[in-house]
């Protein structure tokens, strides 16, 4: 049985490969119709504090569209971006194998039935393919969580990845450094990539983990409060100096230009720190499912 609450499903019972492909396709419909209660949450709060009359607007047009997708069962937005899934399995009772095949059947589904946007495009054969997951795994003793996350074109465009020291912007290896590189990225955006931006980041040793870390800090809740004090000053004082930028939602001028950030670090190398930026777009569309 597959039951729902906010945007997390859980399946009980021996679910069959058919029932498993069923409750992800209903997953991605989830995603991409409704959004995330805290997301709203923020725009509505946002749109409370908010003075300027055009960016009011805005969040308006926003809130009345996350109704509109929600009642109707329609997309949040035309670019349903790439599926962006992340498997915490158990292995005494999932194949890793078996799981891959499974999320991509699925995936070819939810393009017809959702519907999907077909955003995968082969380069080498010229042509539309559909859509095409990229999948990360970790084992797990707990319970099997399948987490989805869709990020759109536009967002995925503004995003950034530096290595500090950075003369440009006269970002050093510590944690003001950080914060320039956060801050900087939304300068070079300019209202592009759809915000208000829900900004993810993260410091490590080499660019891949940076970007990854960066990435996956969206499938956190905006209220999570940091653990780390030292981050969690970060991103209220990024976050501050970033709605004072006056790009707006959508860069139509305001002081809603982000909804939050989200930071975290790792081990870094003597001679390398590299700082992922994640910008997301104010349609942050996540869900979770849990498997028995």
């Amino acid at each position: 049985m597959l039951t729902k609450r906010g945007n997390t499903l859980s399946l009980t019972g021996s679910p069959t490969r058919s029932e498993l492909i069923d409750a992800i396709v209903e997953m991605y419909r989830v995603a991409v119709t409704e959004l995330p209660q805290d997301v709203v949450h923020a725009l509505q709060k946002s749109l409370k504090k908010e003075t300027g009359p055009r960016a009011k607007n805005v969040l308006e047009t926003m809130l009345r569209n996350i109704e509109l997708a929600d009642t109707e069962t329609k997309p949040l937005c035309q670019d349903t971006g790439i599926p962006l899934i992340y498997v915490q399995y158990q292995s005494d009772k999932y194949k890793q194998h078996e799981l891959k095949r499974i999320l991509k059947d699925a995936t070819k589904r939810a393009t017809k039935e959702v519907p999907l946007r077909s955003n995968a495009y082969d380069v080498l054969q010229g042509k539309i393919i559909g859509n095409y997951p990229i999948i990360y795994f970790k084992e797990t003793k707990d319970k099997t969580v399948i987490q989805l996350l869709l990020k759109g074109g536009g967002s995925e465009n503004v995003s950034r990845l530096y290595q500090l020291p950075d003369l440009s912007i006269d970002a050093q290896r510590d944690f003001d450094g950080i914060e320039k590189c956060i801050i900087d990225a939304v300068v070079k955006a300019q209202g592009r990539g759809c915000p208000p931006y829900i900004i993810g980041a993260a410091v490590c040793g080499n660019m891949e983990e940076a970007s990854y870390r960066a990435k996956n800090r969206h499938l956190q809740l905006i209220t999570s409060k940091n653990k780390e004090p030292k981050l969690a000053k970060i991103e209220r004082s990024s976050l501050k100096k970033i709605n004072q930028l006056g790009i707006g939602p959508m860069g139509v001028g305001g002081n809603t230009t982000a909804l939050g950030v989200k930071l975290t670090t790792r081990y870094v190398h003597p001679a390398s720190w590299f700082v992922g930026v994640s910008v997301g777009c104010w349609s942050m569309r996540r869900t979770t499912l849990k498997l028995p």
